[in-house]
């Protein structure tokens, strides 16, 4: 029977969470794992939007006789990245195409969607905290009873299972 309640309705609250793991493991299982597959399709899918812009480029410096390629002194991969980044992740399907192909959504642990300024900084914590803890940072999530890393809860966001929330109509 299809439950036809709102992420706003008492019946998903435990404590104040509206995505609880004792009371909803299915939205939980699997997501690290799926994460991390996910993470490896959108660092592909950043390459293939990285190499299109240096091809942009590229013909822009030969129409302009050599003055465009100075756009190569751009960060370039950061602007790629943070675009695909705001604009998936912050969009109104809530995740990357790499997210939606392994079934995981991205929500604030009140049960609303982020928006591409939020999705940029979940992006910019996680390189920081990459390039600093190195893998370590990984490692908050197998303690965490939301599978949740520390971009997440610095942001208080929550990355679930979107199957779930699709068959509850959230």
């Amino acid at each position: 029977q299809e439950i036809a309640m709102t992420h706003y309705d008492d019946a998903y609250r435990s404590d104040g969470l509206v995505f609880d793991p004792a009371r909803e493991p299915e939205l939980f299982d699997g997501v690290l794992s799926k994460r991390f597959f996910a993470c490896i399709v959108d660092a592909i899918l950043i390459g293939v939007f990285l190499a299109l812009a240096a091809l942009v480029i590229f013909a822009i410096g030969v129409v302009t006789l050599g003055i465009g390629w100075f756009l190569f002194a751009l960060p370039l991969f950061a602007i790629v990245a943070l675009l695909y980044i705001a604009l998936t992740l912050g969009g109104p399907k809530a995740a990357t195409p790499g997210m939606r192909m392994m079934g995981v959504t991205i929500r604030s642990t009140d049960g609303q969607r982020i928006g591409p300024i939020i999705a940029a900084a979940h992006a910019l914590i996680f390189w920081f905290s990459m390039s600093v803890l190195t893998p370590f940072v990984l490692l908050v999530g197998l303690f965490s009873n939301r599978k949740r890393l520390l971009q997440d809860m610095l942001l208080g966001t929550v990355i679930l299972n979107n199957d779930p929330l699709v068959r509850t109509r959230r």
